[in-house]
């Protein structure tokens, strides 16, 4: 793998949280609940999936939202793989990861498998229903030169304030570049810049309930 390795601590309650953005990974409340909340629930899945569906995520982080995810295609029933790109700068070790999904035991199977691959060094991740590459490195620089469409987006960088690169403009308009017709995304920022950038780019914004004490999120509809 390449890119800077992530460096984080872990608060009292077992949550990790990133030293250099100063910001937890996942809710302090229930990550996994955020999860369906903001990211399955505000890209209307898993009523979408469909064959060949394919998930873009901004921030592969601990690997939570594509557990979330693959949770939720299986339960749905759709045949085939579950496609998924993520894009991460600052990986997890492997041991880090497990950490984090740990205190979620209902998915603790389900991210067996993915844990095993990316201890193993493997960035692309291969199963009877996933199929999952994470690209390191800066996304900045990565997406452009992705030649895929994801049909619905997981847009989950940390906080716009302490990780401005994520929410810049040109790379909100290369999500858009990179989404299906109708494609959508979600995230639990409701920044106002989040969602000018957003608009600018050529998505549909609302801004609509958030999970736990946030009190909005941001779900985008390409138009």
């Amino acid at each position: 793998m390449t890119g800077h390795t992530a460096d984080i601590e872990w608060n009292p309650d077992g949550v990790p949280v990133s030293r250099v953005f100063d910001d937890p990974y996942y809710s302090l409340e229930d990550g996994l609940a955020e999860s369906r909340h903001v990211f399955l629930a505000g890209n209307d899945l898993p009523g979408r999936f469909a064959p060949g569906f394919r998930i873009g995520e901004l921030g592969f982080g601990t690997g939570l939202n594509l557990c979330a995810a693959l949770q939720a295609w299986r339960l749905s029933g759709t045949p085939g793989r579950l496609r998924y790109t993520g894009f991460e700068a600052y990986p997890l070790s492997a041991d880090e990861m497990e950490t984090s999904l740990g205190v979620f035991p209902e998915i603790r199977d389900l991210a067996a498998p993915i844990l095993k691959a990316w201890d193993a060094g493997k960035t692309r991740i291969v199963t009877d229903d996933l199929d999952a590459e994470v690209i390191i490195g800066d996304a900045r620089e990565n997406l452009p030169r992705w030649d895929g469409l994801a049909d619905a987006w997981f847009l989950d960088g940390f906080a716009p304030a302490r990780n401005p690169e994520l929410w810049e403009t040109q790379l909100l308009v290369e999500i858009a570049l990179h989404t299906a017709p109708t494609g959508s995304c979600a995230t639990y920022s409701a920044a106002g810049e989040v969602r000018r950038g957003l608009e600018a780019a050529g998505f549909e914004v609302a801004r609509v309930p958030g999970f736990g004490r946030k009190r909005h999120m941001t779900i985008g509809r390409l138009v």
